[in-house]
């Protein structure tokens, strides 16, 4: 029996739930899961360009572990790319360390440090259509749902 995973900590939910290709039906397409450390850890790597000690440290984990999570990570987005895959990002043991609104009619995105301190109009555009998005992956309340995650209850689901 494999060791529990060790929760991944992530600066805020992914802006999207995922990617496909243009101008094929999702019907048509074969998917490729990335978990959200999986993704954090492209982002922390590959967007920010931290070295694996500092993105490891930010997430929680080693360094070597890292290292694993982001060849793993790499692989995935190729797969989809080369493949011609959809990518949903979903699943995993992870903690949100912010919450992220977005305002469905001008689109700004605002981040929070808290539930409490979320808003119900756009403070931009004043619009009331507001999305948040910790929901999109189960997590109101900043947590994760170990091993399921994802905004279809995980794997396909």
């Amino acid at each position: 029996m494999p060791r529990p995973q060790k929760e991944r900590r992530v600066l805020e939910p992914p802006k999207i739930q995922g990617l496909k290709p243009m101008g094929v039906p999702a019907r048509f397409l074969e998917r490729v899961y990335l978990t959200l450390g999986e993704y954090e850890a492209i982002r922390l790597a590959d967007y920010d360009g931290l070295d694996h000690q500092e993105a490891a440290d930010i997430i929680g984990i080693s360094r070597p572990t890292f290292s694993r999570l982001i060849e793993k990570a790499r692989k995935k987005v190729a797969e989809a790319i080369v493949g011609v895959k959809e990518l949903l990002i979903e699943g995993g043991n992870y903690t949100f360390a912010t919450q992220l609104q977005r305002c469905m009619d001008c689109g700004d995105f605002e981040r929070f440090e808290s539930i409490a301190e979320l808003v119900n109009a756009c403070p931009s555009c004043g619009s009331q259509n507001i999305v948040h998005l910790n929901e999109w992956f189960g997590t109101r309340g900043g947590r994760g749902c170990r091993n399921r995650g994802g905004f279809r209850g995980g794997r396909g689901q």
